[in-house]
C-alpha cells in the first residue's frame, strides 16, 4: 500500500532520550522483520540500544498470521503477550490457550511461546521479552490469564487510581506487568524516582507525563519507555479514563 506524498511539513510527536526515556508515537512506527513472525506486521520498540533492558514490540497478526519457529524459549529468556485487540491461540508447554482483548501469556525461560491469529481480520498484540535473573532454586511457571477478570485495587489508598497484577507477587518472578487506570483528573501521589524500568503502552485515555521533571502530553496508542532513576509520575486529562499495560523488574537485589 502506497504512502503517498506528504500534505503538510514533517513533524513528530515522538522524543527520544537514550537511557532516559522515550515517548514513542504510533504515525512514526516503522515495520521491522521479526524472523519466524509470518503474516505479521511488527514494530520494534524499546531494545538495549534505547537502554532497556528488555525488548517491547507491537505486533499485528493479520489474516493467517502465525510464528511457527516460535518465541522465545532460550535458557534465560522469559517472554510475555498482551493481547489488546482480536482473538489468538497462544501456546505453551502443551498447552493452548484462546487469548482475546485483554488476555495474555507469560512464558518462563526455556519455555517457547507460539502464537496464532483466530481472526479472519487483525489481531493486535503487545510482545516483550528478557534475560530472566534467577534467585537460588525458585522457577517461574507458565501463567495465562485476562485483564477483564482481574478486580481493580485502589493505588495506595487512592480511589480515583488503581492497579491490577498480570502476574503473581511471588519471589520466583523477577517481574511483573500491571495496568493502571487513572479516572479524568486522577494523578500519581507523588513524582516518583526509583531503580525500576518501564515499557508502558497506552491503552486509553489522555494525560499529561512527567518524563525527567519534563511534562509531556501522552495518549492512546502511545508507547513509553521510562529508563532507571528517571522522574515519572501522570496526570490524567481529557473525558475517559486514561489506562496502559506496563512491564517493572522487582524482587531482586541491584547488582554492583
Amino acid at each position: 500500500m502506497s504512502m503517498g506524498y506528504p500534505t503538510d511539513l514533517l513533524s513528530s510527536r515522538s522524543i527520544i532520550k537514550h537511557g532516559k526515556y522515550a515517548l514513542i508515537a504510533p504515525e512514526g512506527l516503522v515495520n521491522n522483520v521479526v524472523p519466524g513472525f509470518e503474516n505479521c506486521s511488527i514494530s520494534i520498540l524499546a531494545t538495549p540500544k534505547l537502554g532497556a533492558s528488555f525488548v517491547d514490540y507491537l505486533v499485528t497478526m493479520h489474516q493467517g498470521g502465525v510464528n511457527k519457529d516460535g518465541f522465545g524459549g532460550q535458557e534465560h529468556i522469559e517472554t510475555f503477550v498482551y493481547v489488546l485487540e482480536g482473538e489468538v491461540k497462544a501456546s505453551a508447554d502443551d498447552k493452548t490457550y484462546t487469548l482475546t482483548s485483554g488476555g495474555y501469556l507469560y512464558c518462563p525461560p526455556g519455555t517457547t511461546m507460539f502464537l496464532e491469529n483466530l481472526k479472519d481480520g487483525d489481531s493486535r498484540l503487545f510482545l516483550y521479552k528478557q534475560k530472566h535473573k534467577p534467585l537460588k532454586d525458585l522457577k517461574p511457571w507458565v501463567v495465562a490469564g485476562n485483564s477483564n477478570d482481574i478486580p481493580e485495587v485502589d493505588y495506595d489508598g487512592m480511589t480515583d487510581m488503581r492497579i491490577q497484577d498480570l502476574l503473581p507477587k511471588e519471589l520466583a518472578f523477577d517481574m511483573n506487568f500491571h495496568i493502571l487506570t487513572f479516572d479524568p483528573g486522577a494523578c500519581h501521589p507523588f513524582i516518583e524516582t526509583h531503580v525500576q524500568e518501564h515499557g508502558a503502552y497506552l491503552l486509553s485515555g489522555e494525560g499529561i507525563y512527567n518524563l525527567d521533571n519534563e511534562w509531556i502530553p501522552v495518549k492512546k496508542g502511545d508507547y513509553i519507555f521510562m529508563g532507571p532513576y528517571v522522574q515519572q509520575a501522570c496526570y490524567a486529562v481529557g473525558r475517559e479514563k486514561l489506562a496502559y499495560v506496563y512491564s517493572k523488574d522487582c524482587n531482586r537485589d541491584a547488582d554492583l
